[in-house]
């Protein structure tokens, strides 16, 4: 039977999600049909009544997909685009916000059966490129689910594989205290087992006393997780283990689950200057980036001494046109001589030299004998 019914289920504990939004949903065993905010989480459809809900309602298992296929028929929103879901036990019919979304729905659910992206979709570049990566994503998450294959009879390893939200790493005892301690969150949780690679469930229950019991779950060597009763029952994986457990006991058993929260508000401690009272303060916050941190006054000292420090240059010159070199004239034989004559004449301190002195004695007695 591939449609299961739940109660009190946390969105927490689910696969990741790879495409979400509202589909009304109708099936053979639906008397009315029903707008639900539908998740593809793994190769599963999670339904729950409103987007803001945590707890999921029903769940449909695409392990036994057949075929999805458009429904032509109008709806009374003209916008609205309809597809049938063929499971190999029931049909089921849905109704999508437009055509895109059909097609979405369409293409994620194909490529998570198939592993691999339709050839025949109507979507744009970027969605097909996320419909790669989804594929991408399911195939490690089936790997990392699926215990190792081991041979020669060796005892398995200690698996890592995608472990459910009550998943803690406590002991047996410690199991106890913490499911008596947190019995307002949850009375059910996964822990390692006893035996390597295995796995164990304890839950903890009140009828005039504390009720403890602890189950033991085994991987099994050719896939899946058996839980080892009476009637020992196999589960796919370890979240079935839990969603079984929670099913057969009619939502009683409720996983402990701890959900972190985190705080909405930048908040500090400040302390008054005149009273020295110390006050919880909330930051004020601004839609706009964060400013760049005021410099420091000793890097601001740090730039003067620098720049003081820089040789100083002197100005440069500015660059005049080259002058021309005056003429020189060549001195002519006559000019020569007068040069020389005056030269004679002009010695340095106005005395005559002694040749002059000789030449002119010698014509003034010429002239006296005459």
């Amino acid at each position: 039977m591939m449609m299961v019914k739940l109660t009190a289920r946390q969105r927490s504990q689910l696969p990741t999600c790879y495409y979400e939004g509202y589909l009304t949903k109708r099936s053979f065993k639906d008397k009315t049909s029903r707008k639900l905010w539908t998740c593809l989480c793994g190769n599963t459809l999670f339904f729950f009544n409103e987007k803001r809900n945590t707890e999921y309602i029903e769940k449909v298992d695409l392990r036994g997909f057949v075929s999805i296929t458009d429904d032509s028929s109008q709806d009374r929103n003209l916008d609205a685009a309809r597809f049938n879901l063929q499971l190999k036990e029931e049909n089921i019919r849905f109704t999508a916000l437009n055509l895109e979304a059909r097609e979405l729905w369409k293409g994620y659910i194909r490529s998570v059966v198939e592993l691999a992206v339709p050839a025949s979709i109507n979507l744009l570049p970027g969605q097909i490129q996320t419909l790669k990566e989804t594929v991408e994503k399911e195939e490690a998450r089936i790997n990392n689910a699926s215990p190792p294959v081991v041979t020669n009879n060796a005892a398995p390893v200690s698996l890592q594989g995608d472990k459910p939200a009550c998943y803690h790493n406590v002991t047996r005892l410690e199991a106890e205290l913490l499911l008596e301690r947190e019995a307002v969150r949850g009375n059910m949780l996964l822990r390692p087992g006893s035996a390597g690679s295995s796995f164990a469930v304890t839950t903890r229950q009140h009828l005039e006393g504390s009720i403890i019991r602890h189950y033991r779950v085994t991987p099994k060597h050719t896939g899946g997780f058996l839980i080892d009763v009476d009637n020992p029952v196999l589960c796919a994986t370890l979240h079935d283990v839990i969603h079984y457990l929670v099913e057969k006991s009619d939502g009683v058993l409720t996983p402990l689950i701890f959900e972190e929260t985190y705080e909405k508000n930048i908040s500090f401690i400040s302390k008054d200057c005149e009273n020295g009272e110390s006050s919880l303060q909330q930051a004020l916050t601004s839609l706009g980036p964060p400013s760049a941190p005021p410099k420091k006054v000793e890097e601001k000292e740090k730039e003067m001494d620098s720049l003081s420090a820089a040789p100083l240059q002197p100005p440069k010159k500015a660059i005049m046109p080259p002058v021309p070199a005056p003429r020189r004239l060549l001195p002519s034989p006559s000019s020569t001589n007068g040069d020389q004559k005056m030269r004679v004449v002009t010695e340095p301190q106005g005395q005559i030299p002694l040749a002059a002195m000789s030449e002119l004695k010698l014509k003034f007695g010429q002239i006296s004998r005459c």
